[in-house]
């Protein structure tokens, strides 16, 4: 039987959550990523598929988090198919450079936008050399974007996807030698709560997002290379 699995972080609600539920769909064991107990989600999804899911508390932000989920991974599996680094914040998007900058705030979004990925990659790196699909799927943005970038604010959000791309580079050029490859998708406008409530104003659900999410990564091997493939979720081109 050809076992597969995968972890999502940041998957209590959203993409993420709408990710691990399309994974559990397709079969994957998933460790699931939670960072707010509050958002019972997942809880509703472990009744659903309780020998497949595995709700890991993670926190990206902190190495000892990180260690300890990578802890709960390895007592159930030596080797992941798929990591997809979906936890991300928004920070400050009002605020222009003639304005007031919250540095403190930056950082925390670096910490987790940028830094939380690597954190969560460099941990499980090992297992995922030893899976059959070697893949890492990093959420960015359009937003990070440096040949699309339109806006005048947004600077630690668009400063913070702009640097997982390039970590997303790196990595892959150190992956591809053991038969790995890294993507980075956007998810495409979603009603999400990054701003604090849900932004009904947005073009699709996380549902949908994730379901042309999932279509691209079952896609994968067409994109592998020799450097990452960064895609909007109709699996455009989108220019570094």
């Amino acid at each position: 039987m050809d076992v597969r699995t995968a972890c999502v972080t940041g998957a209590d609600r959203g993409v993420g959550c709408s990710l691990t539920a399309e994974l559990l769909r397709l079969g994957y064991t998933v460790f699931a990523g939670q960072y707010d107990k509050d958002w019972t989600l997942l809880g509703a999804l472990k009744e659903q598929y309780p020998a497949l899911l595995h709700i890991i508390e993670l926190d990206v932000s902190d190495d000892r988090s990180v260690a300890a989920a990578k802890g709960k991974i390895l007592s159930c599996t030596e080797s992941l198919d798929l990591l997809i680094n979906n936890a991300a914040v928004l920070g400050d998007i009002q605020s222009t450079i003639s304005d007031e900058l919250d540095f403190e705030q930056m950082k925390q979004v670096y910490d987790v936008n940028t830094l939380g990925p690597l954190r969560v990659s460099h941990a499980l790196l090992p297992l995922l050399k030893k899976g059959k699909e070697k893949l890492i799927v990093n959420i960015s943005s359009e937003a990070g974007s440096i040949g699309d970038c339109w806006r005048s604010s947004w600077f630690a959000y668009c400063m913070s996807k702009t640097a997982l791309n390039m970590q997303s580079q790196i990595i892959h050029n150190h992956f591809k030698e053991a038969g790995g490859q890294v993507m980075v998708l956007h998810p495409g406008w979603v009603q999400t709560y990054m701003q604090g409530k849900l932004d009904e104003q947005a073009a699709i659900t996380p549902e949908q997002s994730a379901a042309q999410l999932l279509k691209l990564i079952k896609q994968h091997e067409q994109f592998q290379g020799e450097s990452a493939v960064f895609l909007d979720e109709t699996g455009k081109l989108l220019p570094w």
